[in-house]
């Protein structure tokens, strides 16, 4: 298993990748805020006739996610101080972005159709958000496994427990990764039914459960054992 100090921000980090993503696409004609690339899929269906409407939307998603990759790697590179506080101001951005995607979702009220300004505009707040810890995914929790696609996780679980009935490898390697790899996995797929459940009735105020979570990470990542 891991430990502690890596343990919690990859489940928490993992819960909001899960929720986040779940919710805009339910609430936001299909968006994809966390996985963008999988916008591209719901582009070539929508043009073929089939799955949701708002291309607009998810093609202007990508330039909006590397726009706000860049725009916090920038940061990153500006800012002086140690990973622990960059790590801290990444999640503070993030928790923002959050905050301003909800606001503006109450602004818009229940989006109706997926191709006006409003509504484009919602979810590229989204996507900036998201953008965020995708960036910081790839710095600062750079140690943790993945937190906004589970493709690698589940993947790599699935070769470790056929190798370890297959016995040829040393099972003390392939028993610690996967004790790092499920539990993400599994709060990845706690966020994305929470989001299910919670959007229907919260509307965007459902989103105040990632903030929450968002919240909870940045206390701990105020002690240096968390960083």
């Amino acid at each position: 298993m891991p430990d502690a100090g890596s343990l919690w921000p990859a489940l928490l980090l993992s819960f909001v990748g899960g929720y986040v993503d779940t919710f805009s696409f339910v609430m936001l004609f299909g968006l994809f805020t966390a996985h963008v690339t999988g916008n591209f899929v719901l582009i070539g269906a929508a043009l073929a006739g089939h799955g949701h409407a708002g291309v607009l939307g998810k093609l202007l998603a990508l330039p909006v996610f590397v726009g706000s990759v860049a725009a916090t790697r920038w940061y990153q590179r500006r800012r002086a101080g140690g990973e622990s506080e960059s790590a801290r101001a990444l999640v503070l951005i993030q928790l923002i972005g959050l905050g301003l995607f909800m606001a503006c979702g109450h602004l818009v009220g229940v989006a109706r159709d997926a191709d006006s300004s409003a509504t484009i505009l919602t979810g590229l707040v989204g996507v900036a958000a998201m953008a965020v810890q995708n960036a910081a995914a790839r710095s600062v929790f750079v140690r943790l496994s993945p937190t906004t696609v589970m493709t690698g996780n589940v993947t790599q679980v699935t070769m470790d427990l056929v190798d370890l009935l297959h016995g040829d490898v040393p099972r003390a390697d392939a028993v610690a990764r996967m004790g790092r790899l499920w539990p993400p996995i599994a709060a990845f797929a706690i966020g994305a039914v929470a989001a299910g459940v919670c959007c229907g009735t919260l509307g965007f105020d459902a989103l105040l459960l990632p903030g929450l979570a968002l919240s909870m990470l940045w206390c701990l990542l105020r002690r240096p054992t968390a960083a």
